[in-house]
């Protein structure tokens, strides 16, 4: 009833997951920063989550963590599992699952769905996977794997939900946590689609900002920001630079675009939606 990617990338870990079944995200993925990520489906097993990102942390490698985890398990071959750790990955399939149902691993990552179209599903999530530039954030290489999948028919029963789940070191809303991602689309009829779009909001209000792309506010540019924060009720106070900087903040916090800010100078993304949110 589901399909999924567990990878890695550098020191990010991650899920991605979509399913016909109601709010995937809640049931299917979990990573651990600096050990590894997990997908436990088919009639999924909970303490799987748990139990082998425990075994990961101390030091099993993946085909050995999951090896132990399904031996203990007399449900075993209703399963479905796949589990990256920082060495190399493994995925699961129980001759019970309902077909389509199979997987594949590659460096770093393992896909792994049942009740599918068949095994193009993983097939086409592998090649988008390995077609990927490295250097993109790893949620993005994720959703491209998901996506390509859910192209490919995805679960044969139809679309509900997916989600998307991505951990590395302060990679979280001003660097107090380590989950960068945490994307969930419950119940939609093009759930897949609408995690991109989530993830494209996201990208807006979490992304940090470039230095070199930075637009100094000075001359005709500050006047212009200016003018519009007054028109949103936010005027600066004087004429100085400061001033500007505490008028677009107080903005800027309300419409959650705090983690662009630079002093200054203003992210190209957030003048963009400055522009879009007041009168010309």
């Amino acid at each position: 009833m589901t399909f999924s990617i567990v990878a890695r990338q550098g020191e990010a870990f991650g899920v991605a997951v979509a399913s016909k079944f109601l709010a995937v995200g809640a049931v299917v993925p979990d990573a651990r920063t600096g050990v590894g990520a997990v997908a436990t489906q088919s009639f999924a097993r909970f303490a799987y989550r748990d139990e082998l990102l425990a075994r990961l942390s101390a030091g099993e490698g993946a085909e050995e963590a999951l090896a132990a985890a399904t031996a203990l398990d007399e449900g075993r071959e209703t399963r479905q599992v796949g589990v990256v750790g920082a060495g190399t990955a493994a995925t699961f399939t129980g001759a019970e699952c309902n077909a389509w149902a199979g997987g594949v691993t590659g460096d770093g990552y393992a896909i792994q769905g049942n009740i599918l179209v068949g095994p193009e599903v993983v097939d086409a999530m592998g090649r988008a996977w390995l077609a990927t530039d490295k250097a993109p954030p790893l949620a993005r290489r994720l959703l491209a794997a998901l996506k390509a999948g859910d192209d490919a028919g995805g679960d044969k029963r139809g679309r509900q939900s997916a989600a998307l789940l991505v951990v590395t070191e302060a990679g979280g809303y001003g660097g107090g946590s380590d989950v960068f991602a945490d994307l969930r689309v419950d119940d939609h009829q093009q759930p897949v689609a609408e995690v991109a779009r989530l993830l494209d909001l996201h990208d807006i209000y979490f992304g940090k900002p470039d230095p070199a792309t930075a637009l100094p506010l000075d001359g005709a540019l500050a006047d212009e920001v200016r003018r519009r924060l007054a028109q949103l009720g936010h005027p600066a106070a004087g004429e100085g630079g400061d001033d500007l900087d505490r008028a677009l903040a107080a903005w800027a916090g309300i419409e959650n675009y705090e983690e662009r800010l630079l002093p200054g100078a203003i992210d190209p993304i957030v003048l963009e939606e400055l522009r879009a949110a007041g009168d010309p």
